[in-house]
């Protein structure tokens, strides 16, 4: 084949789209990969800070139940390693910080009982979603209407639970409790297992980090395939008729189109950007839909970096939530060593959304004020600052990943990952299982390769 041609031509060089790439070679299907960046890895990218370490600006987290994701590592060679957790971890609140253990914050006895009520409330709502078509549950039709935030009113009479649940929105969905339904919040908690998973570092979702940073699942993936990835390659439009897809394309760095054809497309792009790509034929009108309602993510990753984790001397492990804001959560992330320290603060929702386009300096002065608040005078003198927003990337424009407002699940559902003619859908937001993780966006990428090679009886 030329190489503009292939069996499969996949838009997104993440860990959705080169799953999928690496699922169709296995298969002896030639793939063309289309990626607008210059480099691989999607919303997950490494930042060197010095010393031949680096921290990860996008997804990082791996736990229990992410099989294919932590097989993926192991087969590629790579290792993890534990999210550092020894000491206690900080909450603020009403101008006082405490000390505390375990996964909840030490809060009065009526708060933390509303509060247990509340999550194990949520994980008996889940079990009742189908993950795979929550959109044909009728009977939840209410909670598709219901926002996230009017739930948590009716159900939660202090001050302290209203808080703890808006945060944990904040660090799950990178949104405000009323910017997301009650359906897909339901829906998101089912697909990984229960909310414990999506909330805890040890035995959750926060467990373990890979060594040398996830950016390095995506070059692994990328340096095993057969033809090089095709970078600073922009998809445009995409067109099909009987047995042929077209995939238009810019070359970013001549400005010049390209076109590449294939029987086959996987498009690996968050459901917002597959939007605003051209189609013809036109996407059906639930596809569009979906497309204009499944809104990203609104995150400010940071990490705020000291000659040594200073806090670790004070007995703490570095872990942080702040009901003041506008930092949200703060997390270890030192390299493996120790060395330098790291702290990694979220700026999350209306904080991401106030900071997305402040200049960095700026925004490092509200992370910086905010660590101080947290742990100390220590914290006001960092060695270095890096950041990522999100909302501000051209090829994410947000982060963690897309979400349903209300009303969304039902009239759109259905169109999340159902092919049209050749085209097939990718991403973590696909996903059935651990939708909005990287253990989703992998299943997701193997799963439009199965598409492809069911439909074509192999």
């Amino acid at each position: 084949m030329s190489e503009n041609a292939a069996d499969c031509v996949i838009v997104g060089a993440g860990l959705a789209g080169l799953s999928a790439a690496r699922a169709l070679e296995a298969a002896g299907r030639e793939v063309v990969v289309l990626e607008a960046r210059d480099r691989v890895g999607g919303r997950t990218v490494n930042e060197p800070i010095g010393g031949g370490e680096v921290v990860e600006l996008g997804g990082q987290w791996v736990g229990p139940g992410q099989d294919s994701i932590l097989g993926l590592i192991e087969e590629l060679g790579l290792e993890t390693f534990p999210t550092f957790g020894e000491g206690r971890s900080l909450f603020e609140r009403r101008g006082k910080v405490r000390r505390y253990r375990g996964t909840i914050p030490r809060l009065n006895p009526f708060a933390l009982a509303e509060i247990g009520r509340g999550l194990s409330k949520i994980n008996r709502m889940a079990s009742r979603v189908n993950p795979d078509a929550p959109w044909g549950q009728h009977e939840l039709a209410d909670w598709d209407r219901t926002s996230f935030d009017s739930w948590i009113r009716r159900n939660f009479r202090t001050g302290a639970g209203r808080d703890a649940m808006r945060m944990a929105t904040e660090a799950v969905w990178a949104a405000e409790p009323g910017d997301v339904s009650l359906l897909h919040v339901l829906f998101y908690v089912r697909s990984a297992g229960s909310i414990d998973l999506l909330l805890d570092t040890e035995g959750g979702s926060q467990e373990a980090r890979v060594t040398g940073g996830t950016q390095l699942i995506s070059v692994r993936m990328a340096e095993q395939m057969a033809r090089p990835v095709r970078f600073r390659t922009a998809a445009r439009a995409i067109s099909h008729r009987e047995g042929e897809v077209v995939v238009e394309a810019e070359d970013l760095d001549s400005g010049r189109p390209v076109e590449f054809s294939a029987a086959d497309a996987v498009v690996a792009i968050p459901p917002v950007l597959a939007g605003r790509l051209t189609y013809s034929p036109a996407l059906p009108a639930q596809r569009d839909g979906l497309t204009q309602r499944m809104i990203q993510g609104s995150v400010v990753k940071t990490m705020t970096i000291y000659d040594r984790p200073f806090w670790r001397e004070q007995g703490l492990n570095g872990r942080a939530v702040s009901a003041e804001g506008p930092v949200s959560v703060v997390f270890d992330n030192s390299p493996p060593g120790g060395s330098p320290g790291v702290l990694l603060a979220f700026l999350e929702g209306d904080a991401a959304r106030r900071a997305a386009d402040l200049p960095r300096e700026q925004r490092r002065e509200i992370v910086v004020g905010c660590l101080s608040r947290l742990f100390g005078d220590a914290a006001a003198a960092p060695v270095d600052y890096v950041d990522k927003a999100w909302a501000a990337d051209e090829w994410a424009r947000g982060c963690y990943g897309g979400f349903m407002p209300t009303g969304a699940w039902m009239p759109y559902g259905a169109a999340l990952r159902a092919p049209i003619g050749p085209i097939h859908w990718a991403g973590a937001e696909t996903s059935s299982r651990w939708a909005g993780y990287m253990e989703g966006a992998v299943r997701s990428g193997r799963r439009a390769a199965e598409e492809i090679l069911g439909a074509a009886g192999t």
